[in-house]
């Protein structure tokens, strides 16, 4: 029950903005909302998760078996979505939603619900490893071949976050602590931009449109995130030896849902945004029917 509820509050920002957006529509522009959150807002969430505890072997391997993980569910699926789909576009829509997960949106904020502010830590760096994997995966996709690797790295080191995180990296291994005086207006600055970006996040849902609606699309995207990758990480990620909280944030963002900047990479390279964005939408209902059918306080006791 009190997983319930802090699920609940959570996915209420997200309403919010669902709602927002429905009663506001064209006077809402969601383009500024993204802009204050990506230049100006998630600096201060991405240095205060980093900063919060002390990086040791046992930290920095979370992010690293995300990493590994991501790749490995990248090299299994692309074969079979070239099995099940003819259309290159229908295909990389179906590998990079699979493995693109909202790390940031909602893998921060449901951890600490989960499994309180000692997640963060966990979450902050993992989300950093999902952007890298989403402007050189997801690019390379979305675009065809068009964008070489150089250049979708290139797209990541114009995020002011990169920077921030690899400051707050650098700040927390040279084993320096925030002064005092910071920690509040830190925290503030984190916890605005989780609740900007998870109406942010609602806003964009509101924008689905159900017909170009693909049964063997939405399908595949449901199975791989919620049937295959869930299954592969319970069966390797003990044996790579995670456990308790660990384990838990690790195979929570795995399965969170399908990331909105999905939507905004297929739209920026005519990938089908708009089937883009029914998955993005579907994969939030899955979601948050698992957490609110006991999977959130499934993991929560790992």
């Amino acid at each position: 029950m009190e997983t319930t509820a802090a699920l609940g509050g959570v996915y209420l920002f997200i309403a919010l903005g669902f709602a927002a957006k429905k009663f506001f529509a064209g006077k809402l522009d969601e383009s500024s909302l993204v802009l204050v959150s990506i230049y100006f807002l998630q600096p201060f969430l991405v240095f205060w998760g980093i900063t919060r505890t002390p990086i040791d072997r046992h930290v920095a391997a979370v992010p690293l078996a995300f990493g590994a993980f991501s790749l490995l569910f990248l090299a299994l699926a692309y074969p079979a979505a070239r099995a099940f789909f003819v259309d290159p576009k229908r295909r990389s829509v179906a590998v990079v939603t699979a493995i693109v997960g909202n790390t940031g949106n909602l893998g921060i904020p449901v951890g600490i619900a989960l499994f309180g502010e000692s997640s963060v830590i966990y979450t902050s760096i993992v989300n950093l490893v999902n952007v890298f994997v989403v402007y050189t995966v997801g690019v390379y996709f979305y675009s065809q071949g068009r964008f070489s690797i150089a250049q979708s790295l290139g797209n990541i080191l114009r995020l002011p976050a990169i920077w921030f995180g690899l400051g707050a990296l650098a700040f927390n291994l040279s084993g320096q602590k925030v002064p005092e005086a910071l920690e509040l207006p830190l925290r503030m600055g984190a916890y605005a931009t989780m609740v900007l970006q998870l109406m942010i996040f609602g806003v964009y849902l509101a924008r689905v449109r159900a017909r170009s609606f693909d049964r063997r699309l939405l399908g595949f995207v449901v199975a791989a995130k919620y049937l295959a990758i869930p299954l592969a990480a319970w069966a390797l990620l003990p044996l790579w030896g995670f456990s308790g909280e660990r384990l838990g944030v690790l195979i929570l963002e795995l399965l969170v849902p399908t990331a909105v900047m999905n939507v905004n990479l297929a739209a920026l390279y005519d990938c089908r945004p708009e089937e883009t964005a029914l998955v993005t939408f579907a994969t939030s209902l899955v979601f948050l029917a698992l957490m609110l059918l006991g999977g959130g306080a499934m993991l929560g006791r790992v």
